[in-house]
């Protein structure tokens, strides 16, 4: 492949990654997306209500002007939200396609690169330079992919939609606020189909409120300023959670005899217990016998990658609820760290197709089992119903789903 349609390639996947399942300051403040329902009204006077919410919200004249005249529908983006597939891969191709070698070289060039501001945004922040390059290049590979839609009209089109209206109504007036603030003019804000800004990709709530003007221009930045983009990063990753000096992800090895219903992110012991039962580190050494807690992660089953997963592991699925993108941010930070390159496991893992995953949920749906959406995404809640399934029907209950579970939900009657 030559090398511009690599590149071309590889920006495709940090688009189709960044804007997914963003994190949200409170993730209970909005209603979860409404899949079904059909948009009423028209856009042209939709509009006009909200220049009349935005003017009583404080914004203003000049702004309202400069952003919503001439303001026009994106149907491609209300596609794309309801679409998504991406996320439906299992973890290995995931991660397999976003941490290529190229991006390990650039990730460790930008490391070496700005080692003196990611010093300093580490002493101010407390997270770790390889955990922000990492963020860095999947976001955007550091600027090349951001995107090239306007955010403006992005948003506009998503608060019309019914799907998750309120959210992308309130990020549209929090871009709106970043306008009047100074910080971007309107064509400035080119982004991705969901509306995010900047390298790392905030929502604009995000960005007004925890951007960092850390060169001192004035401006918070983070579409061209590498030290904005940078502490802004570490200053919304120390909100999000993260503890100073801590791990977040760390693979390891795992015996055939281990409890394998102990292997969920719901559930923490010490270091010393997964020490005793038989998890080592992954070049056979035992793990430090401590009372640091840590979940097992078996994102493919008990054959293939094991991680134990630390507090900091819950910074990432707040950044991003999708399980197999924070893994991958975590392990590409890892890596990034001088981590070795991954196991891919002890044997040949199946891939779940879209498909044979929408089957699968489908089969558990009709046995009880709460899989949220039939959507052919191994989410948070089908896992958790394999593990119900499995447990049920006296298999190795690691959470992931077999040919021999799908039999069985066939012919339960």
């Amino acid at each position: 492949m030559r090398r511009s349609t690599a590149k071309a390639v590889m920006l495709t996947l940090v688009l189709a990654c960044s804007g997914a399942v963003p994190a949200l300051a409170d993730p209970t403040k909005y209603p979860p997306p409404n899949n079904n329902c059909r948009n009423t009204g028209s856009f042209e006077s939709w509009l006009a209500g909200f220049r009349q919410a935005a003017a009583a919200g404080g914004i203003s004249r000049p702004t309202i002007s400069a952003v919503l005249d001439g303001m026009a529908l994106d149907p491609g983006v209300i596609a794309r939200d309801r679409r998504q597939s991406f996320f439906a891969q299992s973890f290995t191709a995931f991660s397999a396609k976003l941490i290529s070698q190229n991006r390990l070289q650039a990730g460790g060039a930008q490391l070496k690169k700005h080692a003196d501001l990611l010093a300093k945004v580490e002493q101010k922040y407390g997270v770790q330079g390889p955990v922000i390059v990492a963020f860095w290049a999947l976001e955007s590979d550091f600027g090349a992919g951001m995107g090239n839609l306007s955010v403006l009209r992005s948003l506009a089109t998503l608060a019309y939609d019914c799907r998750r209206s309120e959210m992308f109504r309130d990020e549209l007036m929090d871009a709106m606020r970043i306008v009047d603030r100074g910080d971007l003019r309107p064509e400035e804000m080119i982004g991705s189909w969901a509306g995010e800004l900047g390298q790392t990709q905030f929502l604009p709530s995000h960005y007004l409120k925890h951007a960092v003007d850390f060169d001192g221009d004035g401006k918070r930045n983070l579409m061209k300023s590498a030290p904005d983009v940078v502490a802004s990063t570490g200053n919304f990753l120390m909100f999000l959670g993260w503890q100073r000096s801590q791990p977040w992800l760390q693979e390891v090895k795992v015996t055939r005899n281990l409890p394998w219903d102990q292997a969920d992110l719901a559930i923490q012991h010490p270091r010393s217990k997964w020490a005793a039962w038989g998890v080592s580190q992954l070049n056979g050494q035992p793990l430090p016998s401590d009372a640091m807690p840590a979940s097992l992660i078996l994102p493919m089953g008990r054959f293939g990658p094991a991680f134990l997963a630390y507090q900091n592991f819950q910074v990432y699925l707040k950044w991003n609820q999708s399980l197999n993108y924070a893994l991958t941010a975590a392990y590409l930070a890892a890596r990034l760290g001088g981590a070795p390159a991954m196991s891919r496991g002890s044997a040949e893992i199946p891939e779940w197709s879209l498909e044979q995953t929408k089957e699968l949920q489908q089969l558990l749906v009709r046995r009880g089992y709460d899989v949220g959406e039939v959507d052919g995404k191994m989410g948070a809640a089908t896992r958790a119903s394999v593990k119900a399934a499995q447990i049920k029907f006296g298999l190795p209950a690691d959470s992931y789903p077999t040919q021999e579970l799908v039999e069985r939900l066939r012919g339960q009657r």
